[in-house]
């Protein structure tokens, strides 16, 4: 994502500037909630009140702008927004009256972009946490709670849709209460959608949120919480200043790799780009020095100043473990260099992206990439196809196995063509700790489907009457494929799932080949647990049969287990009419022009490759069950 290069915004002429506000009038806080109820609306109408786009800029949804957000609805990337706002004298929150700045970040709701709201959260003192009042609380509401909690923030209960007819504000507003420990009066109530209570929602952030703590006298340190690339300018750096300031034309210096830039432009984002002289502490903005090396603004990173810098660097984060893995392979061999380039400007916006190049005898050069979870698999491809214009494979989705060896050797198997063939001791797969909500009425429906998965049950607990949370170990192969959409379906759309790596364990696993002409596809092997293989080999046989065109021979696809044939389909031969000269006439004549078509074809069978164009490829590896985690739109 870049920014757009739109006319030079200003803030509104009452507004504190950047540098010169007093710390004790900021309010960093970010809006952490589920999907769909309702953080970029609520962030809409913010942007209203507080004046920083007009009536004739607004749009719904003024934060979300990457096409691919606007389009499936969720946002991807969070995103960080200046706002002045005056209290009046009276008013209900007990704020004092004044203004005030407000630093603003919408975070995503879907359980993969997880690693973008904890960065945000670093970046704050305060959280608004959004119920919906209709639907009330979430999987990844608790998820994200849970994380605000963890990073010692200041949490603001709100329930939003109040408007709605299907609406029940106080039943959700005491189970609020409950997870919040605070009384069901304070749980605030707004409708983000006609603004309802949204300007007391304003007042309560100021009275409630601490204002940020640091030393201004110290020397300059600000933390990087986010990072993007523009084709223009380079690349563009959001910090949080938490010591010092940092002024324009500064010479900065990146504590973790030590390189140093001369800063071209400092600002604030308000919620276009608004230059500004410098930033003091507890500010949050942007930072450009027209790098083009994405590898020298590192998330998680200290800035600092060249001269009388910081010797001690801020924490940063703790990185992501990828989930998933999946290969990723341009259809055109010419675009691989593309590719790599893309995917390193792409893994600036996207720190939780990690890739590394392989090799595949059917699909050439390519990137073995690890991702949270499908939705950011498929976020992903569909970014680099459109911002990159390139046109890509990606291989069936595996999640990473420990393989131990007879001898005492351990083997880390990302890839199925990795994994070992000989003497197996164990294999290893990753579990995770699932925590699914739904109403009561689906616990027999969600139990047969988490068994059916090699799901155990880890505790169930009643949140309210009709309202249950229950805890599954489930091994992350399961989850990969087609796990949520089977949970949405079977309740209804009711049920929400959110997930965290728990360790590992032992299962029965081998590695499914598909050969054809008893030659192996690497691009089709999938490790898979032993009760699931037959029906993997018979799919993907059948699969393969219906998109390779048929060859002058026989061709067999056979899927097997090591030297074991499990499933088989043929594809019979193109046969040419060699008797169609042959008009009466000796029957001698006739059985001998069989005999050496016959003799061909056994000629070409030895010699002859089975060509598998790139579309029968695209259709195979697509949707093998891996499909969409969220078609359901969440």
């Amino acid at each position: 994502m870049a920014w757009k290069n739109g006319p030079t915004m200003s803030l509104p002429v009452d507004a504190p500037k950047p540098g010169q506000t007093d710390p004790g009038i900021i309010r960093n806080f970010c809006i952490i909630a589920h999907i769909d109820h309702g953080k970029s609306t609520l962030a809409d109408r913010m942007l209203q009140l507080t004046g920083v786009v007009d009536e004739r800029a607004a749009r719904a949804q003024y934060l979300d702008r990457m096409d691919i957000e606007r389009e499936r609805g969720i946002t991807i990337k969070s995103q960080a927004v200046r706002m002045p706002w005056t209290v009046p004298a009276d008013n209900e929150a007990g704020a004092e009256p004044g203004t005030y700045v407000l630093n603003m970040i919408d975070t995503p709701g879907h359980v993969d972009f997880t690693y973008e709201v904890s960065r945000s959260l670093e970046a704050c003192e305060a959280a608004i946490l959004l119920v919906d009042a209709a639907q009330g609380i979430e999987a990844q509401t608790l998820a994200n709670l849970y994380l605000a909690m963890g990073a010692d923030l200041h949490i603001i209960p709100v329930l939003n849709k109040i408007d709605l007819p299907s609406a029940n504000p106080d039943k959700y507003a005491a189970e609020l209460a409950g997870l919040v420990g605070c009384d069901p009066d304070d749980v605030l109530k707004v409708s983000a959608k006609t603004g309802m209570g949204v300007e007391a929602l304003l007042n309560h952030i100021v009275a409630e949120t601490p204002a940020p703590v640091g030393d201004a006298d110290k020397p300059a340190r600000a933390l990087i919480f986010d990072s993007v690339y523009d084709t223009y300018r380079g690349v563009i750096t959001y910090v949080r200043v938490v010591d010092g300031s940092l002024t324009h034309r500064d010479r900065i210096k990146m504590m973790s790799t030590s390189a140093t830039h001369e800063m071209l432009e400092i600002g604030v984002i308000s919620p276009e780009q608004v230059k500004a002289g410098e930033l003091g502490v507890g500010e949050v903005g942007y930072l450009i020095t027209g790098v083009k090396d994405v590898r020298q603004s590192r998330v998680g990173d200290t800035v600092t100043t060249q001269h009388h810098g910081a010797v001690d660097p801020l924490g940063g984060y703790k990185h992501p473990n990828p989930m998933v893995y999946a290969g990723l392979y341009p259809i055109d061999g010419d675009q691989y260099g593309e590719l790599r380039e893309s995917l390193e400007k792409l893994q600036l916006n996207d720190a939780a992206l990690v890739y590394e190049p392989e090799t595949s005898g059917a699909l050439g050069f390519g990137f073995r990439c690890g991702f949270l979870g499908l939705l950011h698999m498929e976020i992903t491809r569909e970014r680099l196809e459109r911002e990159f214009g390139l046109d890509l494979i990606s291989t069936a989705p595996n999640v990473v196995y420990e393989v131990a060896m007879e001898d005492g050797t351990e083997i880390e198997v990302t890839n199925p063509s990795e994994f070992p063939e000989g003497k197996i001791a164990e294999v290893r797969e990753p579990v995770v700790k699932a925590t699914i909500l739904s109403p009561s009425d689906y616990i027999g429906t969600i139990m047969e489907l988490c068994q059916t998965k090699r799901g155990q049950l880890g505790g169930m607990d009643y949140l309210s009457e009709d309202r249950v949370e229950m805890r599954y170990t489930l091994p992350m192969g399961e989850i990969v494929f087609d796990f949520f959409d089977q949970l949405k379906s079977r309740t209804k759309g009711y049920a929400s799932l959110d997930y965290e790596r728990s360790g590992e364990q032992a299962a029965d696993l081998v590695k499914v080949d598909i050969l054809l002409q008893g030659e192996p596809v690497d691009a089709f092997s999938a490790i898979v647990h032993k009760e699931a293989a037959y029906s993997y080999g018979v799919m993907m046989a059948g699969k393969l049969k219906d998109l390779i065109p048929r060859q002058q021979f026989e061709v067999p696809i056979q899927a097997a287990i090591g030297a074991r044939v499990i499933a088989r389909e043929n594809i019979r031969a193109i046969r040419k009419d060699v008797l169609a000269k042959c008009y009466g006439g000796d029957i001698t004549r006739k059985r001998k022009l069989l005999e050496k078509q016959k003799e061909g074809k056994k000629r070409m069978k030895m010699v002859g490759r089975v060509e598998v164009p790139q579309e029968a490829f695209v259709a195979a590896l697509s949707n093998d069950g891996a499909g969409s985690s969220e078609k359901s739109k969440k």
